[in-house]
């Protein structure tokens, strides 16, 4: 069975947030305040995001991202992510981490039964990180990714978000990274959200990205694989790694989106950017997984074309803050 949302395009992943804590407060995902988490009765059982993925697995998703917030600090991750490896007709179970608790759970994850990771690591320089993560340690991170590749995990896709002035100066590093390592760095975009008002000074379009590698190096294009996702993916000419750029603002992808979210709330959305949700939860409470999975159907119908546009630049129509939508 397949999704098929009203503009043709074949919906087959599903981000699910499993908790917004985090133990970092990286500073584009949350404020230097912090947020408002969500009470321990306000997430969702291990029991009722297990019967959300049987269920939209039986109408058409293949694909299932776990996040969080951190999904690592959640108490009973690793048997759920095994359950949640077993269902049949889930193709690919992958998950997203920032890599601090990988050191003692990456053996159990791949146990479990997930393929590929994820992993967030947005400065190589000890001081930046931590001021990015507001006292996160950057040897945590990188000894986690090593405990990651010791259990066997294929090479990792590193996240980084550019931030202009903040480590926009370390791009150059991550290219020779992928000089070493067969990893797959994928530049993303800094989006704006609901406490970022100064976004458009942070933001560094990805062209310029591409643009300051080329005048260092020869780069060649990377033909799309079915784990591109959404980057434009490119090779430093005899590099062991890829380098990809997410052009999340400047750059839309939505004419090939093919994801819903669910909250760790129970609240499932169908683009990061829309003010629209619905809340799972009272189908949950009705027991009837057939109403559940028509639910799933629904905010597939009703996902929108794309994103809001204001003079040609993303714009959110409402304020949100990453950690409490899953990433």
């Amino acid at each position: 069975m397949s999704l098929i949302d009203s503009y043709g395009r074949r919906i087959n992943y599903l981000r699910l947030s499993v908790t917004d804590r985090c133990n970092l407060r990286c500073r584009y995902c949350m404020p230097a305040k912090g947020v408002q988490l969500l009470p321990q009765d306000g997430i969702l059982s291990f029991e009722d995001l297990l019967r959300i993925s049987e269920q939209a697995v039986l109408a058409g998703i293949r694909k299932i991202r776990v996040t969080g917030g951190e999904p690592l600090v959640r108490k009973g991750i690793l048997p759920f992510l095994s359950k949640l490896s077993r269902l049949p007709d889930l193709k690919e179970l992958v998950l997203t981490t920032n890599g601090t608790y990988l050191g003692g759970m990456a053996e159990g994850l791949r146990e479990a039964g997930v393929q590929r990771l994820n992993i967030s690591l947005d400065s190589l320089k000890p001081e930046t990180y931590a001021r990015i993560t507001r006292g996160g340690r950057l040897s945590d991170a990188l000894s986690g990714i090593e405990a990651a590749e010791k259990a066997g995990f294929p090479p990792h896709k590193i996240n980084v978000v550019l931030m202009r002035g903040v480590n926009d100066n370390e791009i150059m590093d991550f290219v020779e990274l992928t000089r070493e390592r067969a990893y797959n760095v994928r530049f993303i975009e800094y989006m704006p959200t609901g406490h970022s008002g100064n976004w458009r000074v942070l933001s560094i379009p990805g062209s310029e990205v591409l643009e300051r590698i080329a005048q260092r190096h020869l780069i060649e294009k990377v033909e799309p694989t079915e784990h591109s996702g959404p980057a434009s993916n490119f090779r430093v000419r005899g590099a062991s790694g890829t380098l990809g750029i997410i052009s999340a603002v400047t750059g839309h992808f939505c004419d090939g989106c093919n994801r819903l979210r669910v909250t760790a709330s129970g609240v499932a959305r169908g683009c990061l950017f829309s003010g629209e949700g619905v809340d799972l939860r009272p189908a949950l409470a009705s027991g009837t997984d057939a109403l559940l999975r028509q639910e799933i159907r629904n905010i597939v119908q009703a996902k929108p074309a794309g994103h809001e546009m204001r003079g040609g630049r993303a714009f959110p129509p409402v304020s949100f803050h990453m950690s409490a939508i899953g990433g």
